[in-house]
C-alpha cells in the first residue's frame, strides 16, 4: 500500500475525516474513502478513527491506499498540446470534445488513452480508469489541466486544490447582457432531483463559489471571466445558469435556442499551482479555441 500524511490546517479544523479526506482526493468516490476508513486504513495521529471524527488543526491525517490493478485501458496515439512536462507532472491543453477518462460509452479517444501512450508513468492512487488526473474539465470545455506522474505529486496536487491554493480561470460567453463588471455566485451545487444526468443548486449540495468578472458587454450577450474557488462538476455552467446568464451552446443547461459553438463556449484559460517539489509557483495561459474565437466574432458583428 502506498501511504500519505496531511497536516490538518486552521481552515479544516473540525472538519470530519471523510469529508476532509474527500476534498484532498477530490477524484475518489465517497464510498472509496468510507472503505479505507472502514478498513483502518485511515489513522489521526497514528489512532484510527471513524468517519464522523472532527479533525483538530495540527493533528496529523495518514492514509493508506490499496496498490492499484492492473491498467486494462488501451494506450493510443492521439496528438497532445503538451503545455510544459518534466519528470513530476504535465500541464495539457485539452481539445474541445475530448473526453477526459474512459467511461461507459466512452472507452477510446480519451485523453487517459493519450496520456498512456505518451508517459511511461502516470500516478496510480486514483481508479484504473484516471490515472495520472488530479481534476477534470467537461467534455466539450477547451483548456488547461494538470496531470500527475506519480503519487507525491497527486496528493500535493490534491491539496493544493482542496485549499484553494490553485488558481484556476475561465472564460465564456452567456446570453444577456450582465449589469455589473463583476460578481461572486455562493450557490451549493449537487445532482439536479428532478433529473439526475444534471447538477442543480440545492440546499443540501456541496459548497461552491464562482468569482467572475466583465471581459465584454453586448446588447444580448457578455464576454465574462469566471474564477473557481471550489470545483465542483459543470460548476460554472450551474451557476451562470442560476443568476440568469446560461453559456451559450450549452446543450445540458442552455437555452433551446443558442448560437452553434459545438457545446457549452467555456475555455479553461489560466492554470496555477506551486510544483509539489521544487516549491515554486507556476502558472500558464493558453487562448480560446477557434470556435469560440468564432462565435465571439460572430456575436460582435451583430452590433
Amino acid at each position: 500500500m502506498t501511504q500519505f500524511q496531511h497536516e490538518v490546517t486552521e481552515e479544516q479544523n473540525k472538519t470530519r475525516v471523510d469529508k476532509l479526506l474527500a476534498a484532498i482526493n477530490p477524484e475518489r468516490s465517497r464510498s472509496q474513502i468510507q472503505g479505507w476508513i472502514s478498513k483502518g486504513h485511515v489513522h489521526v495521529n497514528e489512532a484510527v478513527v471513524k468517519a464522523n471524527y472532527k479533525c483538530q488543526a495540527g493533528e496529523v491525517l495518514t492514509w493508506s491506499i490499496p496498490e492499484v490493478e492492473e491498467l486494462d485501458i488501451q494506450a493510443e496515439d492521439i496528438p497532445l498540446e503538451i503545455i510544459y512536462e518534466d519528470p513530476d507532472l504535465l500541464v495539457i491543453n485539452k481539445p474541445k470534445g475530448m473526453v477526459v477518462h474512459p467511461s461507459a460509452g466512452h472507452q477510446t479517444g480519451t485523453l487517459v488513452n493519450a496520456l498512456l501512450h505518451h508517459c511511461k508513468d502516470l500516478s496510480g492512487i486514483n481508479s484504473v480508469e484516471r490515472p495520472g488526473i488530479v481534476h477534470r474539465i467537461d467534455k466539450d470545455t477547451s483548456g488547461l489541466l494538470v496531470v500527475a506522474k506519480n503519487d507525491h505529486t497527486h496528493v500535493k496536487l490534491s491539496e493544493q486544490l482542496a485549499t484553494k491554493e490553485v488558481k484556476r480561470k475561465y472564460e465564456a460567453i452567456v446570453h444577456g447582457e450582465i449589469g455589473h463588471e463583476s460578481g461572486i455566485i455562493d450557490a451549493p451545487i449537487g445532482r439536479d432531483p428532478k433529473d439526475r444526468q444534471k447538477m442543480g443548486i440545492v440546499d443540501s449540495g456541496k459548497p461552491a463559489v464562482t468569482h467572475f468578472k466583465v471581459i465584454k458587454h453586448f446588447p444580448d450577450y457578455t464576454h465574462v471571466e469566471c474564477q473557481l474557488e471550489t470545483g465542483r462538476t459543470h460548476q460554472i455552467r450551474v451557476h451562470m445558469r442560476y443568476i440568469g446568464f446560461p453559456l451559450v451552446g450549452d446543450p445540458k443547461y442552455g437555452q433551446r435556442k443558442t448560437l452553434d459553438a459545438d457545446g457549452q463556449a467555456l475555455h479553461a484559460k489560466a492554470l496555477g499551482f506551486t510544483h509539489p517539489r521544487t516549491n515554486e509557483w507556476m502558472e500558464f495561459e493558453v487562448e480560446a479555441p477557434k470556435v469560440f474565437q468564432e462565435v465571439l466574432e460572430k456575436i460582435k458583428n451583430m452590433y
